[in-house]
């Protein structure tokens, strides 16, 4: 009986080390970033110390593509390792299901043996696909929000003469008002130091810096050198940052930050109606959808024991290659699904140049709001787009001319039918176009109240 009691022991011992030893993984998706809105991106008047401090830790990259603009298409992308046009979503499609027949990303981790945790927005799937049917194993619950009484903030915030929700500011557990991306910094702390001792994958994705950032507290606001309308976008920016000098406070308490891969990127292009930079390239969320700056977005990839620091790769990426490469660091397999490549040989020096040769875009739901079609394609540092199958090509050289004022189509008429040519045939890889099912359901997507939630346990609530 003491032999197979010693053998149990040591075995158990043995697997919680092998767990221990498995690097864990926080995904963070900021909802409208502008390339041009962090300090390591060269911005001069928000200060961005902690996600900075990511990048001199890290490896920053700089042709960094989201494939499905806006939030809804490219959390999708995201979440499924793939371009999203492989099940039919073509442009905003909101409510439209993520196929079942392959794994998300959270589904995979679990299965891997890892603690899946969300925070934040979610916005992908179907209306009974929230992140709790999805492979999440726990969900942080959604607070109830601030009302505001007062006429005037109400018109402020909405043009509306009745009392309004806020969208960023909610109630805790003692009834106080908080900023709502510091309690999401909050929760990620009280997730990593209950999962300190097993392999975890933490997905946080905050409302912060989605418009409109009217609500930013003066608090934060005054920490920044931002005028105008601008400030209030900074603000908010501000914040995001607090709450990654939060979680790596926290990483290094608990002797985990070495082991752990932070990813922190954009869902797509900030808005330029706020203020928003995408420089040094043009355009955003708003009326620059056909431009640059909707699809290229900050991304850092940064783990002290496995990845170099303060280094910069300038090669092409995609979101969707997220997921393989954390398939890849966490299991050295990638699902056949996936559209993604991995990332670890570019991001250790291993590979240099473009990780996707080509790239390419098809947003064109019918009755998705015209500013956001978009059909381009990526080769080099070539770009072409239109914004109607019948519409012309345009050709922009983004190494020369980054603001992509010089059509240069006529005079480069070979580029424009190699490119078009690897778009033609993209395409006809192509799921087709999906309808959105008509799916009723009575339950949120995420569940509301404090504390976390579980599959098939909503009413759970652990913490501190």
């Amino acid at each position: 009986m003491k032999f197979f009691l010693t053998l149990f022991t040591s075995i158990a011992v043995s697997t919680s080390g092998l767990l221990a030893d498995k690097p864990n993984i926080v995904l963070i998706y900021i909802d409208d970033l502008g390339y041009g809105d962090l300090g390591c991106y060269g911005c001069k008047d928000i200060p961005t110390p902690n996600i900075d401090r990511l990048a001199k830790e890290g490896v920053r990259f700089t042709a960094s593509y989201i494939t499905n603009p806006p939030c809804c298409p490219s959390r999708c992308s995201l979440m499924m390792g793939q371009y999203a046009q492989r099940f039919g979503k073509y442009g905003m499609s909101r409510g439209l299901p993520i196929p079942e027949d392959r794994p998300t990303l959270a589904r995979f981790m679990g299965k891997k043996g890892y603690v899946t945790g969300h925070i934040g927005k979610w916005d992908l799937g179907s209306k009974k696909q929230g992140p709790l049917e999805v492979g999440f194993s726990e969900v942080a619950k959604s607070p109830p929000k601030k009302t505001y009484k007062k006429e005037g903030v109400t018109r402020q915030l909405g043009g509306q003469r009745k009392p309004r929700t806020s969208k960023f500011f909610c109630l805790n557990e003692q009834g106080e008002t908080m900023w709502l991306t510091d309690y999401d910094g909050d929760l990620m702390v009280d997730f990593v130091e209950r999962h300190k001792g097993e392999p975890f994958f933490l997905y946080w994705s905050p409302e912060a810096v989605h418009s409109p950032s009217v609500e930013a507290p003066e608090s934060l606001m005054k920490r920044a050198k931002a005028r105008g309308k601008r400030r209030k976008l900074a603000g908010a920016i501000v914040s995001v940052d607090d709450q990654v000098g939060k979680l790596l406070k926290v990483l290094e308490q608990q002797g985990l930050r070495k082991n752990t891969l932070i990813i922190f990127s954009s869902d797509n292009g900030g808005n330029g109606g706020e203020g928003a930079s995408s420089a040094p390239y043009t355009g955003g969320k708003g009326k620059g959808t056909q431009k640059e700056g909707w699809v290229r977005v900050p991304t850092i990839f940064s783990m002290p024991s496995n990845l170099p620091a303060g280094t910069q790769h300038d090669g092409m990426i995609a979101n969707f290659d997220f997921y393989s490469t954390i398939a890849a660091l966490t299991s050295k397999s990638i699902p056949d699904h996936c559209d993604g490549v991995n990332l670890l040989p570019y991001l250790k020096g291993e590979k240099e140049g473009d990780a996707h040769e080509y790239l390419f875009w098809l947003n064109n739901e019918p009755g998705d709001a015209e500013r956001r079609h978009l059909i381009a394609a990526r080769w080099k540092n070539w770009r072409i787009y239109k914004k109607y199958d019948k519409d012309a090509w345009q050709l922009f050289d983004l190494g020369k001319d980054p603001l992509e004022e010089t059509n240069l189509a006529k005079k480069h008429p070979k580029v424009v039918a190699q490119i078009a040519s690897k778009h033609i045939a993209w395409k006809q890889t192509l799921a087709p176009l999906a309808k959105i099912p008509q799916i009723v359901s009575d339950k949120p997507i995420i569940p509301k109240g404090h504390g976390w939630a579980y599959p098939g346990d909503h009413s759970k609530k652990v913490g501190k």
